[in-house]
């Protein structure tokens, strides 16, 4: 048992790296909420832009969509933070991350708003233009909440599940939870740090789950 908490729970290793375990967190927040937040916002405005059915656009849309689930994220972190400063563009570590991130989600959230503006019987669209709405109104005023409320117990699993990449920031030296957490490894060899960051996210993350059921529970029963 001594040997056990001495490797992972180090009183003197814990005091070293608290500092900087707690930096990361603090970026870890940051590049999920940002993620979270632009990437739904990204995803929500392209399935409402396939609702007016421009061939062209819809079919970009559809392929954006099916691309972004497609590809790994680190796959596509690795070739931005690499790849892109060949032809001229150089991002930060926390700038490709996040761009990655939210352009997975934005896919994920496309395909889920879109789901739920199809579940929304026909008639409640013509019931929206016999009253004198346009189309846009209708869309608005109409589906539009009626989309939200469909998509969001998938969603927010979407959502947590991504969040969480933000440990793949740690492959292009982006110092969140994880990669603090292996710096720290590395220089006292000890595992006590990679203990403290899965702490860590329990920390950040264990509330949003937490949120996240209670959300599903309250619309299952609204609906």
């Amino acid at each position: 048992m001594e040997r056990f908490l001495d490797t992972f729970f180090n009183p003197a290793t814990i005091a070293r790296y608290t500092p900087a375990v707690i930096e990361g967190a603090w970026i870890t927040i940051q590049l999920a909420v940002a993620v979270t937040v632009a990437g739904t916002l990204l995803g929500l405005a392209l399935a409402m832009l396939r609702t007016f059915r421009l061939p062209v656009v819809n079919l970009l849309i559809v392929a954006f969509a099916d691309i972004g689930r497609a590809l790994p994220p680190l796959v596509v972190i690795l070739l931005f933070y690499f790849g892109l400063p060949g032809v001229g563009i150089r991002l930060s570590g926390p700038m490709v991350v996040f761009v990655v991130l939210a352009l997975t989600l934005a896919a994920f959230a496309e395909e889920a708003f879109w789901a739920g503006f199809t579940s929304i019987p026909r008639g409640q669209w013509e019931a929206g233009s016999a009253t004198g709405l346009s189309f846009p109104s209708t869309l608005l005023f109409v589906a539009l909440p009626q989309a939200v409320r469909l998509a969001t117990p998938p969603l927010v699993n979407r959502i947590l599940a991504i969040s969480k990449m933000t440990a793949l920031g740690s492959v292009v030296g982006v110092q969140e939870i994880l990669g603090a957490a292996s710096a720290a490894q590395s220089l006292s060899g000890s595992a006590t740090p990679l203990a403290m960051a899965a702490i860590a996210y329990l920390i950040v993350f264990l509330p949003v789950t937490v949120g996240a059921r209670l959300l599903e529970r309250r619309l299952a029963w609204k609906s």
